[in-house]
């Protein structure tokens, strides 16, 4: 069942496009729903401004556990 709980779950979680799909499916059902209407907003602007963004770094990025991973996204962040 899908869910805003779900879709922010998913937001949390850094799933954003499932998340998306969630909102805009809850806004279909209930096109009054303010809460999916400002999700599908703040989403599809946070989509629009980060296009192109370095995929493979962003995963390591959420995926960093040691302070080791931590400095070698520090360096790749310096040399922006």
């Amino acid at each position: 069942m899908k869910t805003l709980t779900l879709a922010q779950i998913y937001e949390l979680q850094g799933l954003k496009s499932d998340a998306l799909e969630i909102y805009k499916e809850i806004l279909k059902k209930d096109p009054k729903n303010s809460e999916a209407r400002a999700a599908i907003h703040r989403l599809s602007g946070v989509r629009r401004h980060f296009q192109g963004v370095n995929e493979k770094m962003r995963d390591f990025f959420v995926d960093m556990d040691s302070d080791a991973e931590f400095a070698e996204f520090e360096r790749w962040l310096s040399k922006l």
